[in-house]
C-alpha cells in the first residue's frame, strides 16, 4: 500500500472557486483534451482562463502549457482526482497551440475523519459538538472545499461553547491511493474556557456607560458566546442613534483579577441634531409641509427626542416626541407623545391637544439585518377636544366638547424584506382600542382594526412583485350619531382607495357630507416592477367601503385603477400615483395625484 501525506491548503479551495482571469480574450490560454465530466471540465477550463495575446513561438506555447497543467491539477485534486494523468503539450508549426491532455482517474471519497487536540482539551459536550459540526460522511467525494469547510465548523461549534481563542493549527490529509481515499486529521488547539466580565466602553461620546451595561444579553460571569456578543452590537445598531457599531472580545491579556474577559465597545455616534424638511400632495388636500427637528441622546441613553411642525390643509399641529429605546428590558421602546393640532376635513373640523404613552415589544431581529419580528404595543392617551359637524338626521351643527380616553392593544408580525419597499413576504397586524367618550355624556366602545398584506416576486432578484392588502375596522356599543365624527371610520386617499379625494369613499348626509360609519373595508391589488436600479412602474387597482353597521355591506363598493411611478432614494422610494374612479357616483374628480414617500403599503 503506497500513502501520501500532505496539507491541504486553502488555496485548494479557492482554485475550485476560479482564480482570478486576465481579461477576456478571444481564445483560452491552453486547450484542454482529454475525458472529463462535464462540470469538472467547465471548473478547469475557468481555472486556466483566457489567454491576453496570440502565441508567437512554441517556448510562448510551452511555458502557457505548463501553467495551465499547474491550474489543471490544482483543480483535480481540489474535486478529490489525486490518480489524475496531467501532461502539457503543444501543437505542429511555429505558433503552435497550447495544449493540456489530461486523463483524471477515479475520483477518491471521504474516509474517516480525525479531531487531535492540542494542548488543554476543552470539556466533553464541547469535544461532542466539534465531532457532530465535522458532518463529513465517508464515501462522499473527497473535495478539498468540504474539507477545509468542515474545519470552520468545528472551530465554531467549540467557540460557541465558550472557547473564544479556538483557532485551527495545519491540518494533515491522508490521501490513500489503494483505497482511493481522503482522510482529514484536523488539529485544533481551544484554549482555555472563557467568561464574560462587563461591557467596556472605548469611546467617549454622549452615551452613559451605565445605561450600556444593562444591554448586556449575558450574565456576569457567564461563558463566552459569540451569538451573544453579535446581539449586543445588533441591540445598538437598532437604535438608529449610531453611525458604526464595534463589539469585540477584549485580548487575553486583559483578563481581570478574577479571571474575566470584558466586551469592549466603540461607538460611533450621529450627529447630535438633525433637521428635516418634507413636502406631500394630493389632488383634494394639496400642498402639506412638514419640518422636524431632532435631539439624538439627549438622555445619554441613545433616545431620540424631536419638535415637529405640520401646515396643510387637512392636519396642522406642533408635536413633541421622545422614545427610550430598550426601556426596562432590551427590545423594548417606550414612546412619549404631546401634540396641539387642528385638522379641516369635508367631515368635522376638530382642535385640540393630546397625549399618549406607548410601549412596544419586539421579538425577532430588526429590518437592519434583513429580518424582522413580531410586535406588541400597549398604552393610553387622553385626547381634549373640540369638534365641529353636523347632525347625522338633523344636519343642525354641533359643536362637541370632548374628552377621549382611549386604551391600545397593537400585535403586527412582520414577514417582510423592507419596510418602505418590501418585495417578498407578508405582514399582519390587530388593533384594539376601548375607548370612553366623556363631554356631552359617557359613551364607552370599541374600536377594532385588521389588515394583512403580501409580497410574491415574479423572479429572484424581486423585480416584478405583486403586492395585495385587506384592511377592515369595525365599532361596536355605539351608532353612527352617537360616535363622534372624528372617531368614525372614512376611505378614500392615497392611503385608502385611491382615485378618491379624502373621505370621498362612504355614506353621505343630505348636504354630500361624508358621514364616516362603524366599519370598514380596503383592499389594494398593486403590480410592481422596477425598471432600473433607480426607476420603477406600478398599475393598481383599489376598492373600498364604509358602513354605517357593524359590519361593511359590499354592494356599494367604490373602486378605483391607476399608475405610478417610482423614484429609488436609496432607502426607498419616492411615489406619484395618478388614479382614476372606476366607479363613480358622485361627479367624483375625474384624476386624483398623490406624492408621498414609501410604497403605498
Amino acid at each position: 500500500m503506497s500513502r501520501l501525506v500532505y496539507a491541504v491548503g486553502a488555496g485548494a479551495a479557492i482554485c475550485l472557486q476560479g482564480l482570478a482571469c486576465p481579461a477576456r480574450a478571444a481564445e483560452p490560454k491552453a486547450q484542454i483534451e482529454g475525458t472529463l465530466a462535464p462540470d469538472l471540465r467547465a471548473a478547469v477550463t475557468r481555472a486556466v482562463g483566457d489567454a491576453d495575446r496570440p502565441i508567437e513561438n512554441r517556448f510562448e506555447a510551452r511555458r502557457r502549457a505548463r501553467e495551465a497543467a499547474e491550474d489543471a491539477i490544482a483543480v483535480l485534486r481540489s474535486e478529490g482526482y489525486y490518480a489524475y494523468d496531467v501532461e502539457p503539450d503543444v501543437g505542429e508549426g511555429d505558433a503552435p497551440k497550447a495544449l493540456v491532455k489530461i486523463t483524471p482517474g477515479p475520483r477518491f471519497v471521504l474516509g474517516p475523519a480525525h479531531i487531535d487536540w492540542i494542548g488543554a482539551m476543552p470539556d466533553a459536550a464541547s469535544m461532542a459538538a466539534a465531532q457532530s459540526a465535522l458532518a463529513l460522511t465517508p464515501g462522499q467525494p473527497g473535495r478539498a472545499a468540504e474539507v477545509v469547510a468542515a474545519e470552520g465548523r468545528v472551530v465554531a461549534a467549540v467557540q460557541k461553547r465558550g472557547y473564544a481563542d479556538a483557532k485551527a493549527q495545519p491540518r494533515e490529509v491522508v490521501v490513500d491511493h489503494a483505497d482511493k481515499t481522503v482522510s482529514p486529521d484536523y488539529r485544533i488547539a481551544p484554549g482555555s474556557l472563557v467568561h464574560l466580565d462587563s461591557i467596556q466602553l472605548t469611546t467617549k461620546g454622549r452615551t452613559h456607560p451605565e445605561w450600556l451595561q444593562n444591554l448586556a444579553p449575558w450574565r456576569h460571569g457567564a461563558a463566552y458566546d459569540p451569538d451573544q456578543v453579535a446581539e449586543l452590537e445588533r441591540r445598538l445598531l437598532d437604535t438608529g442613534v449610531y453611525e458604526s457599531v464595534t463589539v469585540s472580545l477584549a485580548p487575553d491579556t486583559d483578563v481581570t483579577p478574577d479571571g474575566l474577559r470584558p466586551v469592549v465597545v466603540s461607538l460611533a455616534e450621529r450627529d447630535k441634531r438633525t433637521l428635516e424638511l418634507g413636502a406631500s400632495y394630493d389632488t383634494t388636500d394639496g400642498l402639506g409641509l412638514d419640518a422636524k427637528w431632532t435631539r439624538y441622546s439627549l438622555l445619554g441613553r441613545a433616545d431620540t427626542f424631536s419638535v415637529l411642525g405640520r401646515v396643510s390643509n387637512l392636519d396642522s399641529r406642533v408635536e413633541l416626541d421622545l422614545s427610550l429605546p430598550h426601556w426596562l428590558t432590551p427590545q423594548q421602546t417606550l414612546a412619549l407623545r404631546t401634540a396641539v393640532y387642528r385638522t379641516n376635513t369635508p367631515a368635522y373640523d376638530q382642535e385640540g391637544v393630546m397625549a399618549s404613552a406607548d410601549v412596544t415589544h419586539r421579538w425577532g431581529r430588526n429590518a437592519t439585518f434583513g429580518l424582522t419580528g413580531t410586535y406588541f404595543t400597549w398604552g393610553g392617551s387622553i385626547d381634549v377636544s373640540r369638534t365641529s359637524e353636523l347632525g347625522v338626521q338633523t344636519l343642525t351643527p354641533l359643536g362637541r366638547d370632548l374628552v377621549t380616553l382611549a386604551g391600545l392593544a397593537d400585535m403586527a408580525l412582520d414577514r417582510s424584506d423592507d419596510p418602505l419597499n418590501p418585495r417578498r413576504g407578508w405582514r399582519v397586524s390587530i388593533r384594539v382600542e376601548p375607548t370612553l367618550l366623556t363631554g356631552d355624556g359617557v359613551l364607552p366602545y370599541v374600536k377594532l382594526q385588521g389588515q394583512v398584506s403580501g409580497y410574491v416576486p415574479f423572479d429572484v432578484n424581486g423585480d416584478t412583485v405583486l403586492a395585495a392588502r385587506l384592511h377592515m375596522g369595525a365599532i361596536s356599543d355605539g351608532s353612527v350619531g352617537d360616535i363622534p365624527a372624528p372617531q368614525r371610520f372614512y376611505a378614500g386617499g392615497g392611503g385608502s382607495v385611491r382615485g378618491f379625494g379624502f373621505q370621498e369613499v362612504g355614506p353621505r348626509l343630505s348636504d354630500n357630507t361624508p358621514e364616516g360609519g362603524l366599519s370598514l373595508m380596503e383592499t389594494s391589488l398593486e403590480l410592481r416592477h422596477r425598471l432600473t436600479e433607480k426607476w420603477g412602474v406600478v398599475a393598481f387597482i383599489d376598492a373600498g367601503t364604509v358602513g354605517t353597521a357593524q359590519f361593511p355591506s359590499f354592494r356599494d363598493l367604490s373602486i378605483g385603477a391607476g399608475f405610478g411611478v417610482r423614484y429609488n432614494l436609496g432607502f426607498g422610494p419616492i411615489r406619484i400615483d395618478l388614479a382614476t374612479p372606476a366607479t363613480s357616483r358622485r361627479g367624483e374628480a375625474p384624476l386624483q395625484i398623490y406624492v408621498s414617500i414609501g410604497q403605498s403599503f
